[in-house]
């Protein structure tokens, strides 16, 4: 049998791909069918290989050149096989495992009636078994068929060699000249080409189809990795706003409930003592300006660019200025550090002067109390804030679990603390209400 070494029809890209890690999924994974535009790609190239190999006949026939030597077939036969060999391709992406069939049976078939051409049609033979390695959907099917026509092709090489060799005459190899024995040579030569022809047809077969199968896992990881960074961008707007509006919440909340206290304190005095009703309301516009001053400088840095933009302000050493408004709204107001202080992380820091912040707000807004207790404690491994006053100790509006609360439990939470909110029971008889709040100082070591 005569054959040539060629790239038959490798139209698959191979691109440098990571490496598969799930052999399950690489099991199941089935190769989509070729598009229309490759079927009509399939089509005329088998028409244009078809129309070669009938070219290259007729040159080999008009040579009189015949691999097996003896008389060749008509020429209508010759066409048959030719025609039988070569228009398949045009399906080979389609029906990959026909194909191989179909060509492999009609190119020993032509070798058994002594067709002249053989030299392009080894060739399409190389190209059908690469289609199904490259394209065969069942994987078990397509490795074994591929198998048992390598088999069949060498079965019929040992055949037509002994043929080869019945028929040769004692002369037929007077002229050969190598070092190695003539029929030795013939026979090697034969089992080299064809184990080389068959062998690269089946590992480039599979290169194609692994490279197809990796193609789509990472087309699989990049959709997720879209879907992922879209749920993360979602993710981030989303705490993003709840992180402005807990700050809103904060700023507005705080101030504007002092302004409604000294607001309503003013109202009360205005015809008994005008003097203080305007202590009142100049307390009211104070905390007015001081809340429009906050708020421009949030919406100041809201508008800068950068990844991380801090709208909180103030810290643990702005706890005298949050007394100092309750006590003008009416409150007597009383701050307790014990223990030795320590540097905060500045997130601590602005929590605390937040939860500080709004536990006021609330005794404002809802506990009718007159006196609020703010205590920091520097424990060894923790920091405590703790805020009582003496009002309602009934969980009402805010203390509920409004926005406040949830503001207060959000900041614990992001630095792995504990919030304890509730009646105060520190004594028989005691009425009030508590918020305590404990941090571990080992993140904030960290941190600094």
């Amino acid at each position: 049998m005569s054959s040539g070494l060629g790239k038959g029809s490798l139209s698959d890209p191979f691109p440098k791909l990571a490496p598969v890690t799930a052999p399950s999924l690489a099991a199941q994974w089935r190769r989509p069918g070729p598009t229309p535009e490759q079927r009509r790609a399939d089509v005329l190239i088998g028409l244009a290989v078809t129309v070669l190999v009938l070219l290259n006949m007729t040159l080999t026939t008009s040579a009189g050149v015949s691999v097996f030597g003896g008389r060749m077939p008509i020429l209508p036969e010759q066409v048959f096989w030719t025609l039988a060999i070569c228009l398949p391709l045009c399906w080979r992406r389609r029906w990959p495992e026909a194909v191989a069939l179909v060509v492999s049976a009609a190119f020993i078939a032509a070798q058994v009636r002594a067709a002249p051409e053989q030299q392009l049609t080894s060739w399409v033979l190389f190209g059908a078994i690469y289609a199904l390695g490259a394209w065969g959907r069942d994987r078990w099917r397509a490795k074994w068929i591929r198998i048992a026509i390598t088999v069949a092709m060498f079965v019929w090489l040992f055949i037509s060699l002994a043929i080869f060799l019945g028929r040769a005459q004692p002369n037929e190899f007077e002229h050969a000249s190598g070092v190695l024995p003539p029929l030795f040579a013939v026979v090697v030569n034969g089992i080299l080409v064809n184990v080389l022809i068959f062998g690269f047809a089946y590992f480039f077969g599979e290169i194609a189809w692994t490279s197809a199968r990796r193609e789509h896992e990472l087309e699989l990881r990049a959709e997720q990795l879209r879907a992922s960074q879209a749920e993360a961008r979602e993710l981030a707007v989303s705490d993003e706003r709840l992180r402005i509006a807990r700050e809103l919440h904060d700023v507005v909340a705080h101030h504007v409930s002092v302004m409604g206290v000294q607001a309503s304190a003013g109202r009360r005095v205005l015809d008994k003592d005008p003097a203080k009703a305007r202590v009142a309301l100049e307390s009211v516009e104070q905390s007015a300006r001081t809340a429009v001053d906050e708020l421009r400088r949030m919406l100041g840095l809201l508008r800068q660019s950068g990844d991380a933009v801090d709208v909180t302000a103030g810290g643990v050493d702005r706890l005298d200025e949050l007394l100092g408004n309750a006590r003008e709204a009416g409150l007597r107001a009383e701050l307790g550090v014990y223990g030795d202080p320590v540097e905060l992380a500045e997130s601590l820091s602005q929590a605390i002067y937040r939860i500080v912040q709004e536990a006021l707000t609330n005794t404002l807004k809802h506990a009718g109390a007159t006196t609020v207790d703010v205590r920091i404690r520097y424990l060894a491994h923790e920091v405590e804030i703790d805020v009582t006053d003496d009002g309602r100790s009934v969980l009402v509006g805010q203390r509920t679990g409004g926005m406040g609360l949830i503001g207060m439990r959000e900041r614990v939470s992001a630095h792995d603390g504990v919030l304890e909110t509730g009646p105060a029971v520190d004594g028989p008889g005691r009425r009030g209400f508590r918020v305590r709040a404990r941090f571990p100082l080992t993140r904030v070591a960290v941190e600094a």
